[in-house]
């Protein structure tokens, strides 16, 4: 049997551009591995190759030639898949739909030569793309409908997207940069797309936001004797303590010893036993951030921080912002973690300084100790503490973290004669956590006596 020329030629063709995705992909694949050590599992290739060529195809139907298609796709997926391995590599986390929203503010810090390249690495794909497509094609038009319609669909029904998504692909809440590795680059962004679309595709109504108006009642003024001009502004410390609760509860634990330090006990002793309730369990500190700093409960079964919050919201640091304060969040864990580097920044932080920024030195499993932590932190904020502006310095800890590894430094204290390993090295996270707290707080009050400092 004779293959027609035009055919053969159009076979041809379909071989060229997606054998040229096949070859691309597994070469950025191993730029990112070696330049950026960032790689999907090796399970999941098979999948991430299929959506690539899967995205290819789309390419090739509307494209005039391979000598257009070429050049567009090579530069679309670099920039998509080395971009996310960039991201991985500095900020610990894959790309997210919230990223693309943010991109307009990445210019607006960026000058020289960093803005024309992160510049570069927008326009290039984009106005290759255009070029690439034979606009006067019927199949085009049929292609962009199609597609569309696909795009219409997942605006109007992203939840039952994002759930059928979850179930093929799997989802981890917590675990954005396992999610990109088991599902591959092009299936997690469009998952994460409807995902994002889904949580804000509810917004209040006119009349909702009316009644809620009306619940509010009139800001009290200020006594005069509390105003900036009379009395100067005081430093405000908060540290938010991972996983800090009171494990003589667990009586029939049978512990050997109180593990919270007996000048912890002192303290709380003077606020009258004071507690809150966390919004969480298990999971999900940043929703308890949320509502601590912002004042908002948390209601739906998501973390606030990864799709919630998409503008700038007058949060404590905004408000202490306002009033002449230095906003400064600290917390070592990957910085990217539930999208700290655009929440922080949106609820009012001028600075955020994660695991990048803090010398690993002491060291429980992962989690870095808070004594360390507190000491660095203190190093940070100390030439600040005597300046013209008063600081808001805002302290999230890690260790603490489940399942409450100690190094050789911490050795067990406190026996669980009735409670099972887990408890025991709960019971013993708490025994440090408190005594480093309270000496921390002994070195806070003599460098800074006259701050208000919270802890919870």
């Amino acid at each position: 049997m004779t293959v027609p020329p035009l055919l053969r030629t159009r076979l041809g063709g379909w071989l060229a551009a997606l054998g040229f995705v096949v070859v691309w992909y597994a070469l950025l694949q191993i730029v990112a591995l070696w330049a950026f050590d960032v790689s999907v599992r090796w399970e999941s290739v098979p999948r991430d190759l299929a959506a690539n060529l899967v995205l290819g195809a789309i390419l090739y139907a509307a494209a005039r030639n391979l000598t257009w298609y070429l050049p567009a796709v090579a530069s679309l997926l670099a920039a998509l898949h080395l971009g996310n391995a960039a991201k991985i590599a500095v900020l610990g986390g894959p790309a997210m739909p919230d990223d693309f929203m943010v991109m307009g503010n990445l210019f607006l810090l960026l000058e020289g030569w960093q803005l024309l390249a992160a510049a570069a690495i927008v326009a290039i794909p984009a106005l290759l793309l255009f070029a690439m497509i034979q606009w006067n094609l019927p199949r085009t038009w049929v292609l962009l409908g199609t597609l569309s319609g696909a795009a219409i669909y997942l605006t109007v029904s992203p939840l039952s997207v994002a759930r059928g998504m979850d179930t093929w692909f799997g989802n981890v809440v917590w675990n954005q940069r396992g999610n990109f590795e088991s599902r591959g680059l092009v299936v997690h962004l469009l998952q994460e797309t409807a995902r994002h679309l889904a949580r804000g595709s509810h917004p209040p109504t006119q009349s909702q936001v009316v009644e809620a108006l009306g619940r509010l009642q009139p800001p009290l003024a200020a006594p005069a004797s509390l105003s900036p001009a009379s009395q100067p502004a005081r430093n405000v410390h908060m540290i938010v303590l991972e996983s800090f609760w009171d494990p003589a509860l667990l009586t029939a634990a049978e512990l050997s010893a109180d593990p919270l330090d007996p000048e912890f006990r002192k303290l709380w002793a003077e606020t009258g036993q004071s507690r809150a309730l966390s919004p969480v369990f298990g999971g999900y500190t940043a929703n308890a951030e949320f509502e601590a700093l912002c004042g908002f409960p948390v209601v739906e079964d998501s973390v606030f921080f990864e799709g919630g919050l998409r503008r700038d919201v007058p949060c404590l640091p905004t408000h202490l912002a306002r009033a002449g304060y230095r906003t400064l969040a600290s917390h070592p864990n990957i910085a990217a973690f539930w999208n700290r580097v655009n929440a922080y920044k949106r609820i009012g932080f001028d600075t955020y300084w994660s695991k990048r920024d803090f010398v690993l030195d002491d060291m429980n499993h992962v989690f870095l100790s808070d004594t360390s932590l507190y000491r660095q932190v203190l190093e940070k904020i100390e030439p600040l503490l005597e300046g013209a502006s008063p600081t808001f310095n805002y302290v999230l800890t890690f260790f603490g973290h489940l399942h409450y590894q100690l190094n050789e430094q911490r050795p067990l204290v406190v026996k669980a004669n009735g409670g099972g390993g887990l408890t025991e090295a709960y019971a013993n996270t708490m025994y440090y956590k408190s005594r480093e707290l309270m000496a921390f707080l002994q070195i806070l009050r003599a460098r800074d006596p006259e701050a208000v400092i919270v802890l919870f």
